[in-house]
């Protein structure tokens, strides 16, 4: 397990590394809440302007669900194993590259904004799955990016970014299975 650690530690320096001032505004707007919150809240809208505002209602409980879900278990995780940010780890503290102006909480397993990010991903991927194949890819995508930036700035390491992702897709999996069920059930 150290050694794992070690590699992501080294990962996490080179990648965080790479970073410009140039390009921190572009990573400090896909950090921020609101890149998930306006592509979704969209995807929202559409919903509910192209099917049902009824049905849309629904859906928007059952993102609540999603995203209490993830973060619920992401604070669970943190607090659980403890792991503390790159900026508050002495022995690389120094060498982060911090871009915004505060390192956060304490701990950073697992990133709550990977989990969130692809959980929402995956669950409006698949809803609007059948009439629009591209979006689920493109979804991902900013998910990635968004889940990316948090090594960018440097509050997490790649490890903390890949539970993050995998925990979400799970969780962005399971809700809309229920959903289905739902729809199946109440809206049919």
């Amino acid at each position: 397990m150290e050694v794992l650690l070690s590699w992501d530690k080294a990962l996490f320096l080179w990648l965080n590394g790479l970073g410009t001032p140039s390009f921190d505004w572009f990573w400090m707007m896909m950090t921020h809440r609101a890149s998930n919150i306006l592509v979704y809240f969209g995807l929202w809208l559409f919903f509910g302007f192209r099917y049902s505002w009824k049905t849309a209602v629904y859906l928007l409980l059952f993102a609540g669900l999603l995203v209490f879900c993830t973060d619920q278990l992401t604070n669970l995780f943190k607090v659980q194993v403890g792991r503390l940010r790159p900026c508050y780890d002495e022995e690389i503290k120094t060498l982060v590259r911090l871009v915004k102006p505060s390192c956060g909480g304490r701990y950073s397993f697992f990133s709550g904004h990977a989990s969130n990010s692809f959980a929402l991903a995956v669950f409006f991927g698949l809803i609007f799955k059948e009439p629009y194949r591209f979006l689920l890819p493109a979804l991902l995508f900013i998910a990635f990016l968004i889940a990316y930036s948090r090594v960018y700035i440097g509050v997490h390491f790649p490890m903390d970014i890949f539970a993050g992702a995998v925990v979400g897709s799970l969780i962005g999996l399971g809700i809309f299975r229920l959903w289905k069920l739902f729809k199946l059930r109440f809206l049919s």
